[in-house]
């Protein structure tokens, strides 16, 4: 089951989810900073850049308030190669999945780009829908959409606004994301899970467990720090 109003503080307006694209644009894409496991990069078909948070960073408000924008580069894949099945702008409660651009609000895979794992090296496991740091947070991501399209090349943009502080606060945590391989060999990258396993049993969900499971992209890791203080 799904659960709603999650990552998303209440009393958050309409205004603040439509802010997503202009928090999007300007954020540079030079930040290489974020990226520290891509030097096989050029082996893997997908690119995954992590726009925000930048490495080191000190995020957000009351643990909550920060931002993830990725890009996301298929290379000599289709639209629907890539997985990608729709527009999307959402939110919890009255921003669930309704018009112009619907997408359903939750844990787990991502309806619109289902290869996405998103991992936080300190959610939380007491929240419903959360089961720690193995929930791929890839479905609470508000804003997705194509930013490019050549003949050898897709380019998808995802944004998402932390709304709560699900991850802790004042504390150091790793971002981790990558698109996971075309595991049932259907052409399509929609293999993500909801949940990652510890598969190399080190005690730790992270990207050696990404590794494993078999990813077509690099797996980028950006450690930060979670602000606590009030705006």
């Amino acid at each position: 089951m799904r659960k709603k109003n999650l990552g998303w503080s209440l009393g958050a307006g309409t205004a603040m989810i439509l802010g997503l694209g202009v928090a999007a644009s300007g954020l540079s894409s030079a930040n290489a900073s974020s990226l520290d496991n891509t030097a096989s990069t050029a082996r893997h078909p997908v690119k995954v850049e992590v726009l925000s948070p930048k490495r080191g960073d000190n995020a957000g408000v009351e643990g909550k308030g920060w931002i993830v924008d990725l890009k996301l580069s298929f290379r000599g894949k289709t639209l629907a190669g890539t997985g990608f099945n729709g527009l999307q702008l959402t939110g919890p409660a009255a921003h669930n999945n309704i018009a112009p651009f619907p997408g359903t609000f939750s844990t787990g895979q991502d309806e619109k780009i289902p290869g996405l794992v998103v991992l936080d090296s300190t959610t939380n496991s007491t929240l419903p829908g959360f089961s720690g740091p193995g929930t791929n947070l890839a479905n609470l991501f508000n804003l997705s959409g194509v930013t490019n399209r050549t003949p050898h090349q897709t380019e998808l943009w995802d944004t998402w606004i932390v709304g709560a502080p699900i991850v802790g606060q004042n504390l150091d945590t790793t971002l981790t994301v990558a698109v996971v391989d075309d595991l049932n060999h259907d052409g399509v990258y929609n293999d993500a899970p909801g949940v990652v396993k510890d598969l190399n049993g080190d005690g730790k969900i992270g990207a050696k467990d990404l590794d494993l499971m078999g990813v077509a992209s690099n797996v980028v890791t950006v450690p930060f720090h979670i602000n606590a203080d009030p705006v």
